[in-house]
């Protein structure tokens, strides 16, 4: 990418891949033929289908709808290979637990941002009453039966919150989990699960009730909108003086994102289903730290990152969800940010331009992160291991083109 392009124009989001693939796993609790739509194109949701098909389902891939077939009697055993590629494989295992009576989940892989330990899984499965151990590489959990429980997280964790109700709902009785998460990621969920004939009160709030029920049916449902690629967009716009009109993600979802970008200096304007960002001149430094929802979101460190790095002033982002998230930082400082790292603490002394280079790219939103970073860089700039921004980021390369961005996307011989 060669920087200094202002970007401008518009772009519609497609549904949160936070949220897709847990919507996909949550179709093996029900017999017959689920179909999501607004479906992201991205390389996970291939991943998911290649999961669910190595525990029998049928699953078809048009666009960005997603069939789902669950059979009578899924395997309870989750393929190895397809598993270990990606972290978000593990939502398997709530469903598989709850229908099966049993579920061997090899312990996954993904972005490399810090350890994720699935203990609050574990446990909350162990309260409704399953046996869980690591077995040769997989977290393995059975149970004859499920019976509701009182279940408090020590943290809001997104994961934990979905096995514990993706068991839940066909579990004997009532569960209350407290401190669930409260992502919009998970009411997408619960609102799905509630289609198929779950009963579930609190949705949206950190008590979530669950009266199990026999049985689930299958169900249509849309996917909500990415609020990570809708804020990434917003920090398109405010890093590179742009003007951008975000469509398909609710505002209220990326709220205080948003909010930080008025206090950087940007106009922001919000509608029902999208909003715009405009940045005239450069933005002003503006303190960040990440939390669960509604929280500013880990996923976005990256972005307020580079723009802190190209504000006037100085700023201190912290990091509390991911400790391996900083790793980021050192990418930036290549790129000539004034950047200190201290413990779960960064501290950024914008400067007005950073210099090109070639960078790595080692997650997801760091990979974007810097290929906007870039776009704000005096030069060439070669992001390299790319693949990771096509877990998450639909057609990344050509929207980007199409708001004005000088990219194009090489293969390189290794």
């Amino acid at each position: 990418m060669t920087g200094g392009a202002r970007l401008s124009g518009s772009v519609r989001v497609r549904g949160a891949k936070n949220s897709v693939l847990k919507l996909m796993a949550a179709a093996l609790l029900a017999e017959g033929t689920t179909t999501l739509t607004n479906c992201p194109e991205i390389l996970d949701v291939p991943l998911m289908q290649r999961v669910l098909e190595g525990l029998g389902c049928e699953v078809t891939v048009d666009g960005s709808t997603v069939t789902i077939t669950s059979p009578e009697s899924p395997s309870s055993n989750a393929d190895f290979d397809a598993v270990r590629q990606f972290r978000a494989s593990v939502c398997v295992l709530g469903p598989l637990t709850a229908r099966c009576g049993r579920a061997t989940v090899a312990l996954p892989g993904g972005d490399a941002i810090g350890s994720r330990p699935l203990d609050m899984h574990q446990s909350g499965l162990e309260r409704l009453g399953a046996q869980t151990r690591i077995e040769h590489g997989a977290l393995v959990a059975e149970a004859a039966s499920l019976t509701g429980a009182e279940i408090s997280l020590d943290f809001p964790s997104v994961g934990a919150t979905e096995n514990i109700v993706t068991a839940a709902v066909l579990a004997d009785g009532r569960t209350v989990l407290d401190n669930a998460a409260r992502e919009p990621e998970i009411v997408d969920l619960c609102d799905m699960l509630i289609s198929m004939g779950a009963r579930i009160d609190g949705v949206g709030s950190s008590t979530l009730t669950i009266d199990g029920v026999d049985k689930l049916y299958p169900t249509n449902h849309e996917v909500v909108g990415d609020r990570i690629v809708g804020g990434t967009w917003a920090y398109a716009a405010a890093m590179t003086g742009g003007d951008i009109t975000v469509g398909g993600v609710s505002p209220k979802h990326v709220h205080l994102a948003l909010e930080k970008l008025r206090n950087a200096g940007a106009q922001v304007e919000t509608y029902e289903h999208g909003f715009r960002v405009r940045m005239d001149g450069r933005p002003k430094a503006v303190d960040y730290q990440t939390l669960p929802f509604p929280g500013f979101p880990t996923d976005l460190q990256p972005m307020a990152i580079g723009i802190s790095a190209i504000a006037e002033g100085t700023a201190v982002i912290t990091e509390n969800v991911f400790e391996a998230r900083f790793r980021f930082v050192d990418e930036m400082m290549r790129l000539g940010a004034d950047a200190t790292v201290d413990g779960h603490h960064v501290v950024l002394r914008g400067i007005e331009r950073l210099s090109s280079t070639d960078v790595w790219a080692s997650d997801i939103r760091a990979g974007a992160g810097l290929v906007l970073a870039g776009l704000v860089a005096d030069g060439v700039t070669t992001v390299h291991e790319v693949h990771h921004i096509d877990r998450g980021y639909p057609k990344f390369v050509e929207n980007l083109r199409q708001l004005g961005a000088k990219i194009e996307r090489i293969s390189v011989d290794e």
